[in-house]
C-alpha cells in the first residue's frame, strides 16, 4: 500500500512537471491599415531540448481545413537576454525550435488578417477580430496548460470584448488552448448593452451601424434564452457574450461554449428578414448545449492538425435547426402556421433536391469537409444538407416521441437524458453507437427501421405517417417545375448562363451543360421581353430550337419537352380523439 502510495505522488509529480510550461501571449496592432495583428508568446519554464509549436488548421464548428498557417509570417525565436534562437518549419504547420539549455524564450510572430467572417481573424481602421484557431500558436502536447493573453489595442480602439476571464486591464486568463480559441475577441468602439435572461447576464457587442432596435433585441433575445434553456432545464453559464457584425456581405454564425459571433446584413432587424436573425440567434445560443457540451466524441477535445470526422452532424446542426425554428414559437414569436411554413418550406426543398436520394444524411456529416463546405455545379444532384435534412428528422423523431408517450415526452426529454448522461456525469462524446443505444433506451424499442431507412438510407420520409399521430394530415402532389428544362440559370453581363443542370433532366439527357450561354430560342433572342419564362411556359411535346455558346463556339440543339415535376407536401389540421392536446403540445407557447 505504501509503495502504491508513492507511486502515485510519483505520477501527479510527473503529470504536473509535464504540464508546468507557462504560457503568455501578447496581442498588439501598431498599424490596422496594414491588417496584421503581432502576437508574442512568452514561454516558460521549459524543460525539453526541443519545442515544436503548431499552428490549427481549421475552426471549431466550420467543417473545413482553412490552412490558418497560411497568413502567419516573420515567426522569430529570442532567449531571454534577446538573443535568436533557431527555429525551422517542419511542415505545413509546425515549427521546430532549438530549446536545449533555454527555460525561457519568447517568440514573436505576425498574422495577417483580413477576411472578416465568423471563422477567421480581421482587422482595418474601424476594429479588430479574433477567432482563436487563426491567430495563436500552441506547444504541442501541451494544450492542456493554463496561461494568460494580454491585449494591447491600437490607441483608436477604446473597447474590448470577450468571454475570456479578465485578470486585471487588458488582461485576460484562460484555463487551456481550447478555452484560449473558444473565445472570440471584438476590439474597436463597439455599441454595448447588456440583459439578464435563465439566471445570465448577457452581453452584446454590436460593430456596424444597422437599423437595429435595441429594447427589441433585449426582448425577443431574452425569450429565445429563456425558451432554450427550458428545453435543457439549466443553463451551465453565468454570463454569454454576443458578438453581431452588421455588414454589407455576412458570413452567418459561429457558437462557442459561452459566447458566439454573428454576421448580419444591417438592415435585417425589420419585416420578414428579423425572423432569419432571431432564427440565427436561437441557433448558435442552443449550440451552447448541443455541439459545445453535449457532443460527438470527435469534437472535443479537438485534434487541430487535421479533419474531425463524425456521422452525426445531422445530430448536432439538425437538430439545432430544428429548435431554432421551434424556440421561435415557444417564444411567442411564430404563430403555429408561421411554424408549419418554415418546417413544410424545409420539407420541400429537400425532397426536391437530387442528391437527397443520393447521399445518406449520415455521409453527409461524414464528407462536410470535402463537400458541404466546398459546394459546386454538381452538388444539388449529389449531396444533402445535414442542416436541413437534420432538422426534418428531429421533427419526425419529436412527433413520434410525442405520440408514443401520449404528450407525456417530447424530443426534450431525450435531449435531457443526453446532456444529463454525456456532459453532466462524464463530460464526454459519444459515438454514433452511443447515440443510436441511447435512443433505443429512451424509446424502449428497436429504432434499426429508423436509422437504416432515413440515416444511412436514402428512402423518402413517410410523412403522412408521422405526422398523423398530432393530428395533421400530411399530402404530396406532383407539381411542375420552375425550369421545364432541368436547369438554374444566371444573368451576368447581359448574359444568360447555365449555372446547374438537375439530373434525368431534359437539358442533361439531351446535351446543356453548365456554364453554357442560351443566345436564344426558335429564332428570336433572348431578352428582357423574350426570357426563360417563354421557355417554361411550353408544353410537353413541344420542341424548340436553342442558339448556345460553348468556349466561344455556336451551337444549336433541338430539345423535345419532357414530362417532369416537383413534388410539394402541404397539411390539413385532421384531429382525433386526443390529436389536438398533442398538436398543442408540440406548437405550444412557452409560460415563464
Amino acid at each position: 500500500m505504501q509503495k502504491s502510495f508513492f507511486l502515485l505522488l510519483g505520477f501527479i509529480y510527473f503529470s504536473m512537471n509535464a504540464l508546468a510550461t507557462e504560457v503568455h501571449y501578447q496581442l498588439e496592432m501598431p498599424n490596422p491599415n496594414s491588417h496584421y495583428f503581432e502576437v508574442t508568446m512568452d514561454i516558460s519554464d521549459l524543460k525539453s531540448n526541443e519545442t515544436i509549436l503548431k499552428m490549427p488548421v481549421w475552426a471549431p464548428g466550420s467543417y473545413l481545413v482553412r490552412e490558418f498557417a497560411k497568413s502567419v509570417n516573420l515567426v522569430k525565436v529570442f532567449d531571454n537576454k534577446g538573443v535568436k534562437i533557431p527555429i525551422e518549419k517542419i511542415n505545413k504547420n509546425s515549427w521546430l525550435i532549438n530549446t536545449k539549455g533555454h527555460s525561457t524564450i519568447k517568440v514573436k510572430y505576425e498574422v495577417y488578417a483580413f477576411e472578416l467572417s465568423v471563422r477567421t481573424s480581421f482587422l482595418d481602421d474601424s476594429h479588430g477580430y479574433i477567432n482563436g484557431t487563426s491567430m495563436f500558436m500552441y506547444i504541442k502536447d501541451k494544450k492542456g496548460i493554463n496561461g494568460k493573453l494580454t491585449i494591447k489595442p491600437h490607441p483608436s480602439f477604446k473597447k474590448i470584448a470577450t468571454a475570456l476571464p479578465l485578470e486585471s486591464g487588458t488582461t485576460y486568463t484562460f484555463k487551456d488552448y481550447d478555452h484560449l480559441v473558444d473565445c472570440p475577441i471584438e476590439i474597436g468602439n463597439h455599441q454595448e448593452f447588456s440583459f439578464e435572461a435563465a439566471g445570465v447576464h448577457h452581453k452584446v457587442a454590436m460593430y456596424g451601424k444597422g437599423n437595429y432596435d435595441i429594447e427589441k433585441l433585449k426582448t425577443d433575445m431574452a425569450k429565445i434564452v429563456k425558451s432554450e434553456t427550458k428545453i435543457f432545464g439549466e443553463n451551465p453559464n453565468k454570463e454569454y457574450l454576443f458578438i453581431i457584425h452588421n455588414l454589407t456581405n455576412p458570413s452567418g454564425g459561429l457558437e462557442h461554449k459561452n459566447s458566439t459571433t454573428l454576421q448580419v446584413s444591417r438592415w435585417t432587424y425589420e419585416g420578414n428578414s428579423y425572423f432569419g436573425f432571431i432564427s440565427l440567434v436561437a441557433h448558435e445560443y442552443f449550440h451552447l448545449w448541443n455541439v459545445k457540451r453535449l457532443r460527438p466524441k470527435e469534437l472535443g477535445p479537438f485534434n487541430y492538425d487535421e479533419e474531425n470526422y463524425t456521422d452525426l452532424l445531422w445530430v448536432m446542426e439538425g437538430f439545432t435547426s430544428y429548435y431554432d425554428e421551434l424556440a421561435l414559437r415557444r417564444a411567442g414569436l411564430y404563430t403555429q402556421d408561421q411554424y408549419l411554413g418554415k418546417l413544410f418550406g424545409t420539407i420541400n426543398y429537400v425532397e426536391n433536391q437530387p442528391g437527397n436520394l443520393v447521399q445518406p444524411v449520415a455521409h453527409a456529416s461524414f464528407d462536410a469537409w470535402i463537400k458541404a463546405y466546398r459546394s459546386n455545379e454538381n452538388s444539388v444532384n449529389t449531396t444533402i444538407s445535414y442542416y436541413s435534412k437534420g432538422q426534418i428528422l428531429a421533427a419526425m423523431l419529436d412527433i413520434y416521441i410525442i405520440t408514443k408517450f401520449k404528450g407525456k415526452k417530447s424530443l426534450d426529454n431525450f435531449m435531457q437524458a443526453l446532456y444529463q448522461e454525456f456532459y453532466k456525469k462524464k463530460d464526454i462524446g459519444f459515438t454514433e453507437e452511443e447515440f443510436h443505444a441511447a435512443l433505443e433506451d429512451f424509446l424502449g424499442e428497436d429504432m434499426d427501421w429508423f436509422f437504416d431507412n432515413y440515416i444511412y438510407g436514402t428512402q423518402v420520409i413517410d410523412y403522412e405517417k408521422f405526422f398523423k399521430g398530432i393530428g395533421l394530415a400530411v399530402t404530396g402532389q406532383k407539381t411542375i417545375p420552375n425550369s421545364k428544362l432541368g436547369i438554374r440559370t444566371k444573368t451576368e453581363n447581359g448574359k444568360i448562363k447555365i449555372t446547374t443542370v438537375y439530373s434525368g433532366s431534359v437539358a442533361e439527357e439531351q446535351g446543356l451543360s453548365v456554364n453554357d450561354e442560351i443566345i436564344g430560342f426558335n429564332g428570336y433572342r433572348l431578352t428582357e421581353a423574350v426570357t426563360m419564362d417563354h421557355i417554361d411556359e411550353l408544353s410537353v411535346g413541344e420542341k424548340i430550337d436553342l442558339l448556345i455558346a460553348r468556349d466561344g463556339i455556336l451551337l444549336s440543339y433541338t430539345i423535345t419537352i419532357k414530362e417532369s415535376f416537383n413534388m410539394h407536401y402541404d397539411y390539413n389540421r385532421n384531429f382525433d380523439g386526443n390529436q389536438e392536446k398533442l398538436f398543442d403540445y408540440w406548437l405550444r407557447v412557452d409560460e415563464f
